[in-house]
């Protein structure tokens, strides 16, 4: 039960790859109604005793991560099971597996050396193959570049983290076995250096904070992530903000990963009530924080058409290379998309704070 084994990582946006190369996907295992007769009994135990080859450790993991509902709800593992109880249990497992087609796709290469390359992943592209995208990935790229002849999912091409298809920016990729276990346990101890330039809505009361609240699959959609405040579910997930310039209606951040989630900083910012601009998945492709004035819609529906995806890029990577030991840091310049609406945004307040002074001096 791959739900349940330890050697599985959560993977997204700004998440470590698992062991297996694959995406974690959700999809049902088990469903079933608790017999009549059942004496209540702790659901940890209950399914270690049920489920063939199960720890309880691992059961515990599971209903942690909330990959177990109980009628439709997660709980605790000290939840005592009753007769007439619905019992779904999800199996996270690498997504299905493709054959990697070598192609000749363009890949922007910030650096290269025997051990590592550095990728600045453009928006639109794909990580790996997956369900829907067999093909133009950057695995197949990669593929092609290194000249891999791999027949099995994702071959022995090093990724130990990713972005999503719309965020744009930095990625590390792994060339050797060497190299691999020695980038992904930076990756996992949280000791990279990660950070993005994000465009949020809305005013930022304060200049730099840090947001605290855990990460774990929503409890009704189970394709999107939620943030649990109170440490019930979910991961820990610390990310650390500073205001970069303000908009009045959006703000520009500077945002640092201490831990990386799946969807990490859109859910943190979704959370304190800033989801990122143009962001469909959490709330920011409508007009969240503005006036009524159909002249301020206009202008704000012309910049989700400049830029038809959410407001994130990846701008620095840092770490200690595999090989020497030594701190290397790397920087992408910000995507003309996003570049053009941070200018759209600078240019409309500056109008309007001009409009505002002409009105003061005329009386």
């Amino acid at each position: 039960m791959a739900a349940l084994d330890d050697n599985l990582e959560d993977y997204e946006d700004d998440d470590e790859v698992d062991s297996s190369g694959g995406e974690a996907v959700l999809e049902e295992r088990e469903r079933f109604i608790v017999n009549k007769g059942q004496e209540p009994v702790r659901i940890d135990k209950f399914l270690q005793n049920r489920l063939e080859g199960a720890s309880r450790s691992k059961v515990q993991q599971a209903l942690d991560d909330g990959h177990i509902l109980v009628n439709g709800k997660i709980v605790k593992s000290n939840h005592k099971v009753r007769p007439g109880e619905e019992i779904v249990i999800f199996e996270t497992r690498p997504s299905q597996l493709y054959e990697i087609v070598p192609e000749n796709i363009p890949l922007a290469i910030v650096y290269e050396d025997e051990d590592i390359m550095i990728i600045n992943k453009q928006v639109g592209m794909v990580v790996h193959p997956g369900c829907g995208n067999p093909r133009g990935t950057l695995v197949n790229g990669l593929s092609y570049y290194l000249k891999k002849e791999e027949t099995e999912a994702l071959p022995r091409i090093g990724l130990v983290h990713r972005i999503d298809k719309d965020t744009s920016g930095l990625l590390v990729i792994a060339k050797t076995e060497e190299a691999m276990p020695k980038m992904g346990s930076q990756f996992k101890n949280h000791t990279v250096h990660r950070r993005y330039i994000a465009l949020v809505w809305g005013n930022m009361e304060e200049d730099e904070g840090t947001v605290v609240a855990h990460i774990g699959r929503h409890q009704r959609f189970r394709k999107i992530m939620a943030a649990y405040p109170e440490g019930d579910h979910g991961k820990e997930a610390i990310t650390h903000y500073k205001v970069l310039e303000r908009f009045n209606y959006v703000t520009l951040l500077e945002l640092k990963l201490e831990t990386g989630r799946t969807h990490q900083i859109r859910v943190h910012m979704k959370h304190i009530g800033h989801p990122l601009f143009n962001d469909a998945t959490y709330g920011g492709d409508y007009i969240v924080k503005g006036t009524v004035f159909t002249k301020y819609k206009q202008f704000v529906e012309n910049c989700f058409k400049l830029m038809p995806r959410h407001a994130l890029h990846a701008k620095e990577l840092g770490f200690v290379h595999p090989r020497t030991g030594a701190q290397v840091m790397f920087d992408s310049e910000i995507p003309e998309d996003m570049t053009a609406v941070i200018e759209k945004w600078r240019t409309y307040i500056s109008g309007m704070t001009q409009q505002l002074k002409n009105k003061i001096d005329n009386g």
